[in-house]
């Protein structure tokens, strides 16, 4: 049973983390604390989804700063990194969109938690994964405290590995007359970003300690990786990682609920609120990549996707969430003012999987980048697209041109291409980086039945190409 949080908890409890319960445990029939917010979504709260973003601390550090997965590991972590360099590559675990928010949903969030639990002791020594790093949306509807342990605790309790987390829109977002300290960035503050590893009121009776991320946007380190996670914020469209003091010139391929994204007057901040701590981060980063010449794979993961499936002529069809144009704009811009890409950028928020490539001529050389959608870790699964006034509108086909839906014009995009997409089931990436490739696996965890086959895409690093 969870804790009651009013109670205050000694610290230290243990003197190194600890990941799970160490004896398997069986699993839940049942939440211990039902999520019900259907009460909270008035059509006044449901205006604010697309309106209110929010602030949010400058992470601990230097904006160059980096988070080791050797310091996550504890005492631990020397054992643990040597063997990711004798094996000769990492592993490790991203999934998005998990938690439930109600009993129906509930089975579909333990399965993809136990699929992942699965592929981690079914693994051979040399390819265990090291880590999971979640992509957002921990804890639904809006990042309770009672929520945590039967979303997020009880479902991977048994996972024996650090969880890292970016927050989405559902882990910040702040219904009105919220309490001050019960915001639910500070909830996940407590939980991800601790000054110790601790055993926190949201993990109950579980052993799981918080983990000592630097901030809500961090940079993790590991052999052959690095992964720059980005907080999009609070909407539920479109991501926001700056102010957007100067918006570019992208346009958005939907017209539906875009609000105030149509905010184009150059020098005016589109969201004041938003401090644009991510930008001098995510600068800071590249540049310290491009000054140390570093060769492992370059990851961004961010909690809403550059690119969500919309069909030709924009406006209508598409499913529930939609592209966040502006966001891409502000990335694009400070890659290319560093000169470098990343390798790959992972994302969840839309309940679906979606693999798309984008080619672009960067630095005088051909790129192939995979932009990947992996928001169906057991919350719920959308379909691409939706019926609108009355039309039925066609799924798409895999590996077709949707080079309409790339709008920007930062960086000098060649094309765009949905490779593949599975919005009939939840599933979780399974990801490897050696010293020359970079390899991420979709694995499909059906409701019932076999599962289909997984999906897999390879980066060549050193060409900065799919292969």
């Amino acid at each position: 049973m969870p804790r009651n949080p009013k109670v205050p908890v000694s610290q230290p409890l243990f003197a190194e983390p600890v990941f799970a319960e160490g004896i398997p445990t069986p699993d839940p029939s049942q939440f211990t604390v039902t999520p019900d917010d259907s009460a909270d979504y008035t059509s006044q709260v449901n205006a604010l989804l697309y309106t209110e973003v929010v602030s949010f601390p400058r992470a601990g550090g230097e904006a160059g700063d980096l988070f080791s997965l050797e310091r996550a590991w504890g005492p631990n972590g020397p054992a643990v990194i040597q063997s990711i360099n004798s094996a000769q590559s990492v592993t490790f675990h991203m999934v998005g969109d998990s938690g439930a928010t109600a009993q129906s949903t509930f089975p579909a969030m333990i399965k993809v938690s136990d699929a992942v639990t699965s592929d981690f002791h079914s693994a051979s020594a040399a390819n265990r994964p090291s880590f999971l790093f979640h992509l957002g949306d921990l804890v639904y509807n809006f990042g309770e405290s009672a929520y945590y342990y039967d979303e997020f605790y009880e479902p991977y309790r048994n996972y024996p590995a650090p969880i890292f987390a970016i927050p989405g829109n559902h882990d910040s977002f702040v219904l009105p007359n919220t309490p001050k300290g019960s915001e639910p960035l500070a909830i996940f503050q407590r939980n991800f970003c601790s000054a110790t590893p601790a055993v926190t009121v949201e993990a109950g009776s579980l052993h799981r300690t918080s983990i000592t991320q630097p901030g809500v946007y961090f940079a993790l380190d590991a052999p052959f990786v690095r992964i720059i996670g980005l907080f999009s914020n609070a909407l539920e469209d479109p991501g926001v990682i700056s102010s957007q003091t100067s918006i570019s010139t992208a346009k958005s391929n939907r017209t539906t609920k875009r609000k105030k994204t149509d905010n184009t007057t150059r020098g005016t901040p589109t969201w004041p609120v938003v401090p644009d701590y991510q930008l001098a981060f995510l600068t800071a980063q590249l540049e310290s990549i491009k000054n140390n010449d570093y060769r492992g794979a370059v990851i961004l993961a961010v909690h809403h996707p550059p690119f969500i499936y919309s069909p030709p002529g924009g406006g209508s069809g598409g499913g529930t969430h939609y592209s966040s144009p502006f966001m891409l704009a502000d990335i694009d811009t400070v890659c290319k003012n560093v000169g470098v890409y990343p390798h790959a950028i992972i994302s969840g928020h839309a309940h679906n999987y979606q693999r798309y490539t984008r080619k672009l001529q960067f630095n005088g050389r051909s790129y192939s980048v995979p932009f990947v959608v992996c928001g169906d870790g057991g919350h719920s699964v959308d379909t691409l697209v939706k019926p609108s006034f009355g039309k039925q509108t066609a799924e798409p086909g895999n590996d077709i041109n949707v080079s309409y839906m790339d709008t920007g014009a930062i960086v000098q995009s060649t094309g765009l291409t949905l490779n593949q997409h599975d919005d009939q089931d939840c599933g979780f990436l399974r990801v490897q980086a050696t010293a020359t490739a970079l390899t991420i696996t979709f694995n499909p965890v059906p409701k019932t039945g076999t599962a289909p086959k997984p999906d897999t895409v390879t980066v060549n690093l050193a060409a900065h190409t799919v292969g």
